[in-house]
């Protein structure tokens, strides 16, 4: 699944002098697939990373891509499926979603996508600045910038409040600005090796997460059971603290109580930035665990779900991965736990 930004920036490095065109979606009204600041990248060979639909625009893009690297323009496209007469792309969603596409170029200095990929290394995350083009400009008059912090926003011109867009929003000024917040991959450990922790493993890396499988044992967390993640044969006490530094979630789970409470004492010692904490078994199970980390429930600080998941039914790995990791996901996008159709139309 190559839809994250640093799959575009990957994508763009690996052929920077090639022909590229940058898609943004900066205005939703109504129900659409992808909301603003979704990208993708299309090539001038037709190859593109990213989605800004549900798939019923892109070919589409590819044509208006073409248009702009003949012209060496960047273009404003409007696709208006509230007209329910319309049957030219049957969106089905209802909405009006408009984009821009940018040609990469020196002139614009390739978007700063160089940029932009050395925050998302260096920082973890970063804010976005582009012209928000309602029609089309020259691709040399399309300004991007890149902010990890407000600081540097101050140096410039814009007096970006950079708190005031945790989602993509438009900044009015002379000009108006359309301002991305970005992050870079939710990392995960997986804590214990076993059969069950596969599908972990398997479902987070569809989601475009970065997982790490950390066990000492012999027969656990065989790299050929967790293909595309990183596995680290060593014990949790002896990892560094840079493995900790970034993490979002963390999953316990070797099925061994004690091994289970010094995971716990780890976590709870380096996990300052964890956002999920996640512990398999019954609620006795695991105050037998806090028992033995002699650690206080009240004092774990990240979200702490023990028993670990949702009650979605079922119960082989395959449902328990699904189940854990819905309810991480949930956490990590700031989401409460409410059935779709309740909150749409």
């Amino acid at each position: 699944m190559l839809y994250h930004i640093e799959d575009l920036l990957n994508a763009w490095q690996q052929a920077p002098e090639d022909d590229w065109v940058l898609v943004v979606v900066s205005k939703v009204q109504g129900s659409a697939y992808r909301k603003p600041g979704a990208m993708m990248l299309i090539h001038a060979m037709g190859k593109s990373v990213g989605l800004v639909s549900g798939g019923c625009l892109e070919a589409d893009l590819k044509r208006h891509s073409k248009k702009a690297l003949q012209t060496q323009q960047a273009i404003h496209v409007c696709y208006d499926a509230s007209d329910e007469s319309d049957a030219s792309y049957q969106l089905g969603c209802g909405g009006i979603v408009d984009l821009m596409l940018i040609p990469l170029c020196k002139e614009n200095q390739f978007a700063h996508f160089a940029a932009l990929s050395q925050a998302l290394i260096q920082q973890g995350h970063c804010y976005y600045q582009l012209s928000l083009i309602e029609h089309n400009i020259p691709q040399e008059q399309v300004y991007s910038a890149v902010y990890c912090n407000q600081a540097e926003a101050d140096t410039g011109e814009m007096g970006i409040q950079l708190s005031d867009f945790s989602r993509t929003g438009v900044l009015q000024g002379r000009k108006p600005w359309l301002i991305i917040p970005l992050r870079s991959r939710y990392r995960i450990a997986i804590l214990g090796g076993g059969l069950d922790a596969q599908p972990v493993s398997q479902i987070a890396q569809g989601l475009g997460w970065n997982v790490t499988v950390v066990d000492s044992r012999t027969s656990y967390a065989r790299s050929h059971d967790f293909q595309g993640a990183q596995v680290v044969k060593q014990s949790v006490d002896s990892l560094k603290e840079d493995f900790w530094r970034g993490l979002d979630a963390v999953f316990i789970m070797h099925h061994n109580l004690q091994l289970d409470a010094n995971a716990l004492v780890e976590v709870h010692r380096h996990g300052g930035s964890l956002r999920y904490l996640a512990l398999l078994g019954p609620g006795h199970r695991r105050d037998k665990v806090l028992q033995l980390a002699n650690i206080q429930r009240q004092s774990i600080k990240p979200f702490f779900s023990a028993p670990a998941g949702l009650a979605l039914g079922g119960e082989l790995p395959q449902s328990v991965a699904l189940s854990i990791l819905s309810e991480c996901h949930g956490v990590l996008h700031g989401a409460s736990l409410t059935a779709l159709q309740e909150v749409m139309a």
